[in-house]
């Protein structure tokens, strides 16, 4: 039951962390590790599910939020939406390299959404960054760098 715990607070953990919440799972993940008892590529799975979850959910807000696009309130203009998703999509995906980083990257992930990046690139993109942080924290936790 206490490993299920583990892995369900995890989960939650880096799911949280990924959207525009203020949360981390980092420690949480480290933690667990040096503590033992778990298997490290069941943890390591585990948080970047999650964390690449959140960053889906943002991805959907940020495309929901074009739905208020014809609204009076909205702070851009069809041209200046347009002319931004162009310029997004010829040097802009690669920016979400650093959806990892703290502050910055829950952000880009919204922005993605906003900017229709199609979601198999969005995915693809994210997860290596994504899974690159979890394993760098894990090997750190375990020494093996």
């Amino acid at each position: 039951m206490w490993e299920m715990t583990s892995y369900a607070g995890l989960f939650l953990a880096a799911f949280g962390a990924a959207t525009l919440l203020p949360m981390q799972s980092e420690a949480l993940l480290a933690g667990l590790l040096v503590a033992g008892g778990h298997s490290p590529g069941g943890l390591i799975a585990v948080a970047c599910i999650g964390n690449i979850g959140g960053s889906l959910v943002n991805w959907l807000l940020g495309r929901y939020v074009e739905h208020f696009r014809q609204r009076r309130w909205f702070p851009f203009s069809d041209r200046q939406l347009e002319k931004a998703q162009a310029h997004y999509h010829r040097y802009g995906r690669w920016t979400l390299l650093l959806s990892w980083v703290p502050i910055i990257g829950d952000p880009l992930t919204l922005v993605a959404g906003i900017m229709r990046e199609p979601w198999w690139s969005f995915l693809a993109i994210v997860s290596l960054a994504k899974t690159l942080r979890y394993l760098a924290v894990a090997a750190l936790a375990l020494g093996w760098l």
